[in-house]
């Protein structure tokens, strides 16, 4: 049975293209494939009114009076590039000249980068990585002209640096939202790869929030970044800067298609302190912390992998003096959600020291809030494990299905540990041992439940359901952390 034509779409494709033939005594045009579809990216007004902003950025180092003979600084496009990524300079690279011995000392060629102009009297942002180390710093601008910059300021763990040239006028690039970028916006780069100035590449944002640092959540993009490209802004559609151009993923030491950008809001945020006092200052509480997996956060009732695993306390820290116990899980920080561990750092390093912020734990089933005065970052102090002291002897029963000879803690090593209780793994095999556990590990909870003695582990443990895993909270030294030891199939 052949189908209704005028009940179909069909007929109306016959009409299209009898229409489009002229069979109907009609012509009509038919319109370019190309204007059907959406036209692709025009980037060239961008680049007119980002470009006079974008600089070049060339630093110098002192060379020390040595013999002709000896190796000097590689050259200006490639020291960059080597330096960053940690790279052997390769024997055959050309070399610079250095001076003979007894000539006075000169500066030499040591990098190369781009940076853009933040404010119309002459303060520009690049990375730290760029500036570092370097004996005096050179900016060039889009119209030729150079500078000799004073360094305001750079941080490392952000890799943003501020430099100051005296000029007055000057082009300024627009600031962008960096929370407004979807995955598959297109973002171009302009920057000094290799050392060839005003390079412009261009591509899509391929990821957001990309955890590759302590403090930044990446911007990840296909856009092509070479050595040179560092500290070169990356700008959306509206001609608004997102971010700056600061690392490539490469086996090879050139672009491979993957490039991260800091975040402009967080680089932003560093500027403003390096411009008002020359450093940063972050908030900090005193943690080590883990993450949260799948199975710890269901065996313990936590229900989805979220917030940071307390490892560890240091003593005397504002999350010390809190109450925050190491095992715990920090799920909230002054209100804000904790879905990765990595995020508590980033929202506790933007507090201002000695602001009072509310810290949210599960503990052992159940949450808490705790008050905490949040101090300034300082340099890590290392940690000493608790002293050796003569054991009780050990203390055997239902563990010994587990694997685990448990024993009594000392006095003092609960004091040492600041531990109210706990027990001692004496040894350690089967199940335990494939769970992670080692000899001399303080099992402080299990199956979610506080142990303060062996008697106290023996008797929750033997309520345990031996079908399932059970999961352990314990101390390795300093730091703690969980074990889920599973039954034998």
């Amino acid at each position: 049975m052949m189908p209704n034509l005028n009940r179909t779409p069909l007929r109306s494709y016959l009409l299209a293209g009898l229409l489009a033939l002229g069979l109907t005594g009609t012509v009509v045009p038919l319109q370019p494939v190309w204007a059907q579809t959406r036209a692709l990216p025009d980037f060239t007004d961008l680049v007119d009114q980002v470009g006079p902003a974008v600089v070049n950025i060339r630093t110098l180092e002192k060379a020390k009076a040595q013999s002709s003979s000896s190796g000097g600084g590689t050259e200006e496009q490639m020291l960059e590039f080597f330096r960053r990524f940690g790279i052997p300079v390769p024997p055959n690279l050309p070399r610079s000249p250095r001076p003979d011995r007894g000539q006075p000392e000169e500066n030499q060629p040591r990098g190369v980068g781009s940076g853009f102009i933040l404010s119309a009297d002459g303060f520009v942002m690049t990375n730290a990585h760029v500036v570092e180390g370097a004996d005096e710093v050179l900016v060039t601008l889009a119209d030729k002209r150079e500078f000799k910059a004073k360094l305001i300021g750079s941080d490392k763990r952000t890799d943003v640096a501020v430099l100051k040239i005296e000029a007055i006028g000057l082009p300024t690039v627009k600031i962008g939202d960096a929370n407004r970028i979807r995955v598959g916006e297109w973002v171009m780069a302009i920057g000094t790869p290799y050392g060839l100035e005003n390079t412009v590449t261009a591509g899509i944002i391929s990821a957001q929030k990309r955890d590759t640092g302590d403090y930044l959540p990446l911007i990840q993009t296909d856009v092509a970044i070479n050595p040179g490209n560092s500290g070169g802004p990356l700008i959306n559609m509206r001609g608004e800067v997102v971010g700056i151009n600061s690392q490539i993923y490469s086996r090879s030491g050139g672009f491979q298609g993957i490039s991260f950008a800091i975040p402009i809001d967080e680089a932003i945020r560093v500027s403003d302190q390096l411009r008002a006092t020359g450093r940063v200052t972050r908030g900090r509480i005193g943690v080590q912390i883990d993450q949260v997996s799948k199975e710890v956060a269901e065996s313990i009732g936590l229900g989805k992998p979220q917030g940071a695993l307390v490892r560890g306390v240091e003593a005397g820290a504002p999350a010390d003096k809190a109450g925050v116990q190491a095992g715990d899980i920090i799920i909230k920080f002054d209100g804000t959600a904790i879905e990765k561990s990595s995020d508590l750092p980033r929202l506790v390093g933007i507090v201002k020291p000695g602001t009072r912020a509310t810290v949210t734990v599960f503990r052992r089933g159940a949450t808490k809030d705790l008050s905490v005065t949040v101090a300034e970052v300082e340099p890590e102090k290392a940690t000493q494990s608790a002293s050796s002291t003569e054991p009780k002897p050990p203390v055997a029963g239902p563990a010994q299905a587990l694997g685990l000879v448990v024993g009594e803690l000392t006095g003092e090593q609960k004091k040492e540990l600041k531990l109210r209780g706990g027990v001692r793994v004496d040894a350690v095999e089967g199940l335990a041992a494939r769970a992670g556990l080692r000899e001399g590990d303080v099992i402080v909870a299990i199956a979610n439940t506080e142990v303060l003695s062996v008697k106290a582990f023996e008797q929750v443990l033997a309520k345990a359901d031996k079908s399932k895993p059970v999961n352990v909270l314990f101390r390795r030294g300093e730091w703690a952390q969980y074990a889920l030891i599973r039954p034998s199939r």
